[in-house]
């Protein structure tokens, strides 16, 4: 009789535990971005302020921008595909710039060997609880990502510095080589369908070029 009720609370706690996880695969995760230099100089990253990340998902489609008030930047990724295009848009100027599978790997190679300790630690961002855990990159610089195993992303397009997380970035960092410090938080999810029109490519007005292109300058 024992093992009989043992098994049927275990059997229950899975349930539970699989009915609490919910697997995002459309909608809107919204992003908020603090930039510290650590410095009371103004720098050029002070002009960053008020950047904003917003990614749009369906299915294996994803299409991330960034919003700054110095211009925009968009990157698209249609899985189906296999195609990613970025946009940039500063000003006048206005490029789109066509990426293959190596190029995306070229582009986030600082993210190739990151791997993720798991630390004790809650925290509570919008509805959702969240786990601490620290990321170490391959140069050895680590940050702090706090993720909800309650929402798993089945698109890892996305976001390439936490696709290996078990569960949403809610909160993440990342530091460049000047030793400025960039915080995402997010801000608000939706799960309202995405037109798929969000994933059309503009037909004009942009100069086409290649990732070698562009990092030679064009």
């Amino acid at each position: 009789m024992k093992n009989k009720i043992w098994s049927l609370i275990l059997f229950l706690a899975i349930t539970f535990s699989v009915n609490a996880q919910k697997k995002f695969t459309e909608g809107t995760i919204s992003y908020d971005v603090i930039i510290t230099t650590g410095s009371d100089k103004p720098k050029n990253a002070d002009f960053l302020d008020g950047t904003t990340v917003v990614n749009y998902i369906k299915g294996d489609k994803s299409r991330t921008e960034m919003v700054s008030p110095l211009g925009s930047l968009t990157t698209i990724f249609d899985g189906t595909k296999n195609s990613i295009v970025i946009l940039k848009d500063i000003g006048e100027q206005k490029y789109m710039i066509t990426l293959t599978s190596n190029d995306w790997r070229d582009a986030n190679k600082k993210y190739e060997s990151i791997s993720f300790s798991y630390e004790d630690g809650e925290k509570k961002i919008l509805e959702y609880k969240c786990k601490k855990a620290v990321a170490r990159l391959g140069d050895g610089t680590t940050y702090t990502v706090w993720y909800t195993p309650d929402l798993i992303p089945e698109n890892k397009n996305f976001q390439y510095e936490t696709r290996s997380l078990p569960g949403l970035a809610m909160e993440y960092e990342t530091i460049n080589s000047k030793g400025e410090k960039t915080t995402y938080t997010v801000s608000k999810i939706s799960y309202s369908p995405v037109p798929a029109s969000k994933f059309d490519l503009p037909k004009s007005g942009y100069r086409v070029m290649t990732y070698a292109e562009s990092k030679a300058g064009g």
